[in-house]
């Protein structure tokens, strides 16, 4: 240790394990427009620079420097007995250092909002839609009713239920919300419980992943004939973050989301990130890398070429931070801070729907204003950023919430967040009402553009009926297209909710069950099997309301 190249070598071996360290845990994409990797090259350079200033003192070739005052400040000075720390590499560490500072504050700044604001609005384009045409009717097996926290819940109850995997492993809180063989669920995969599981478990993989029907709350345990052994809590090799940038070291990633392919497949989709706006402003999209969580395939498609399977790419944080922006500045940067005409935000949440077999976000947009209502909602599709916007003025969806809510006070039920539907051709709010345990117990639908009509219930059927009986009392909101039906009764039969007697009945040759109220013919009990009936009808689907009988 006593001689000056032996430590020379070895503190040059120390800082590279340094730096390797350094790129090994964040993993920076070497990517000049990406502000990771100037904090890396910055951190990189500091390594370096501290090397040089050691090397110097280990091998008895630099004295430390010193701070003196003069008439124009401090000065950094060094003895004159010998060379100058800050000399030859030390100097132009120092240079770089500075042209690292200077990069990050002249690319925040050429990138700002003040000098883009159109730039930054245009990065979502929303289109005028017509949501009757848009947004199909559900019918009542289609309607989900299980949130995130619901999900979390049936899941660790499930685990729970399987003993062989309780001890070694946890559950993922993911839980993505895609539309699988036609029907909204939540899929999320296993976890190792701990590093000594993972020791104990790595060599199989992940065994299963958890899926919940957002319909019936059926929660199911897939186990695979292979686990999965990419993941982001992975670790080496295997850690998917890690993966990806051996693979694609330009590539500037979003967060990954799980899901699976209509086969099953479990795969992590992991978006690529392009700056639209300056140097690194104005974050987008440019596409997504699919892996396989079970084999590490991979490949690279551009957003238009994502295979349709795949339903989560654009992150819910973007999506909101580009309708923000698009509403923001409508009409310039002033206007968005000064006099802010026609400036509008999202609201304070969001929420999913499926449209065509696609998952879409949902949130309304309201004035900057602060006031309780709604100027109309958007749905962005969450795989191709497609957006639509719907001006239909109406509550804000806590106001909503708060109404669902008063329908049931003396239960004190919580109602979720709503999801948006069409309801007999209205936009419609439907919301479960949980207990203090977080049970849900009743359903509510709340009408968008009126929202003291709300209808409640034990089952979604109930709360449907219920809230179309309200709109059919009110005069002046139309519940739909009606039809002329003749047919045989093929059944019939009755049962009493709320104190209302209501006729239930199937014509032959089709599997639609009609619902008539005791209200529009006394002639109702006594109808039977075989008699030939001709009505007028409301609603599609498999359950129709009648609303008169000819």
């Amino acid at each position: 240790m006593k001689n000056p190249t032996v430590r020379r070598v070895l503190l040059a071996v120390a800082a590279v394990l340094v730096v390797g360290g350094l790129y090994w845990f964040q993993l920076p994409p070497l990517n000049l427009r990406s502000p990771d990797f100037w904090s890396f090259l910055f951190e990189v350079m500091a390594v370096a620079l501290v090397a040089v200033v050691l090397g110097r003192i280990l091998t008895g070739k630099g004295t430390a420097p010193e701070v003196v005052m003069t008439n124009h400040g401090p000065r950094i000075t060094v003895s004159k007995e010998g060379p100058k720390f800050f000399s030859g590499a030390g100097r132009v560490l120092v240079i770089g250092l500075g042209g690292v500072i200077a990069v990050g504050v002249i690319g925040s700044l050429i990138g700002a909002e003040i000098f883009h604001a159109g730039a930054y609005k245009d990065l979502i384009v929303k289109e005028e839609g017509n949501f009757t045409d848009d947004v199909a009717e559900l019918t009542m097996d289609q309607i989900p009713v299980v949130d995130r926290d619901s999900a979390t819940k049936l899941g660790s109850r499930k685990l729970g239920e399987m003993s062989d995997l309780v001890s070694q492993f946890e559950i993922e809180p993911y839980y993505t919300q895609i539309n699988y063989h036609g029907k909204p669920v939540r899929v999320t995969p296993l976890i190792y419980g701990d590093l000594f599981k993972w020791f104990a478990n790595s060599g199989n993989g992940v065994p299963a992943y958890l899926q919940v029907d957002m319909v019936t709350q059926e929660t199911t345990l897939t186990r695979l004939d292979q686990g999965m052994k990419y993941a982001p809590g992975e670790h080496l090799l295997r850690n998917l973050p890690r993966y990806l940038r051996f693979r694609y070291p330009t590539k500037v990633f979003g967060d990954p989301s799980f899901e699976i392919d209509e086969e099953g497949t479990p795969y992590w989709i992991t978006p690529t990130i392009q700056y639209r706006v300056g140097l690194w402003g104005g974050e987008d999209v440019e596409g997504a890398v699919l892996v396989n969580a079970v084999t590490g395939e991979h490949q690279y498609y551009a957003v238009a070429d994502i295979p349709t399977w795949v339903d989560r790419v654009y992150s819910d944080a973007m999506v909101m931070q580009q309708l923000d922006w698009n509403g923001k500045y409508q009409s310039g940067f002033w206007n968005a801070h000064f006099g802010q005409r026609g400036v509008l935000r999202t609201t304070d949440g969001y929420n999913y729907i499926a449209v065509n077999d696609d998952v879409c976000l949902y949130t309304g947009m309201t004035s900057v204003t602060g006031d309780q209502s709604n100027v109309g909602f958007v749905l962005v599709n969450m795989r191709t950023k497609e957006t639509k916007f719907y001006a239909v003025p109406g509550a804000e969806e806590n106001s909503a919430m708060r109404s669902a809510e008063g329908q049931v006070q003396h239960l004190g039920y919580d109602a979720t967040f709503p999801i948006l539907l069409n309801v007999a051709d209205r936009p419609t709010y439907f919301m479960s009402l949980k207990d203090s345990a977080g049970l849900v117990k009743m359903f509510a639908f709340v009408d968008v553009e009126r929202y003291q009509v709300v209808g409640t219930g034990n089952t979604v059927e109930e709360a449907r009926a219920n809230y179309i009986d309200i709109l059919q009392d009110e005069a002046d909101v139309s519940t739909g297209e009606s039809e002329t039906v003749t047919g045989v009764i093929s059944e019939i039969h009755s049962a009493v909710l709320d104190g209302n007697t209501r006729y239930y009945f199937r014509l032959e040759g089709a599997d639609t069950v009609y619902v008539a109220e005791i209200a529009i013919s006394s002639n109702l009990p006594f109808l039977k099997a075989g008699d030939t009936v001709s009505m007028t009808c409301s609603g599609e689907g498999d359950q129709v309301r009648v609303i008169s009988f000819q």
